[in-house]
């Protein structure tokens, strides 16, 4: 089933963005919940109209994920846990631990995928800024 999303949806896709989707997750909880729309003839003209007079703000938005992009791969990752024993970890490193490793940088932490990182070693994160910009940063987990 092809839908229209109206917001971000995590591991679903962005807002504007025409996805495909099983028919149970479109029919009885996206376009009831007011998360989505059929994707229609008439809906997608509507869609893609309403795409074109928005794609100079599009730009700007665009030109600052690439900057903040150039900021990510500059950064030097490191982060610590404590360990169990060898290189294996107690638990795995969380999204939070990531999080505030990047200090400083404002980041939706729904469109941050993180490897399951349960020994030390070195590890990539992929983070999707935008719909068309998506960034691989690799980070390194070190034991206290």
């Amino acid at each position: 089933m092809n839908i229209i999303l109206l917001e971000n949806i995590e591991k679903v896709g962005f807002k504007d963005e025409i996805v495909t989707v099983k028919n149970g997750y479109g029919r009885n909880f996206l376009i009831p919940k007011g998360k989505a729309v059929l994707a229609t003839t008439s809906a997608v003209k509507v869609l893609e109209e309403k795409l074109r007079q928005q794609s100079q703000k599009e730009e700007k938005v665009i030109t600052d994920a690439k900057s903040k992009v150039e900021t990510l791969k500059g950064l030097d990752i490191k982060i610590k846990a404590k360990i169990a024993g060898g290189t294996k970890l107690f638990g795995k490193i969380t999204l939070s631990q990531f999080m505030s490793a990047i200090d400083g940088i404002e980041l939706d932490k729904n469109f941050v995928s993180l490897p399951s990182a349960k020994e030390t070693g070195k590890y990539e994160a992929v983070i999707r800024l935008h719909r068309t910009v998506s960034v691989t940063i690799p980070f390194e987990v070190i034991g206290e």
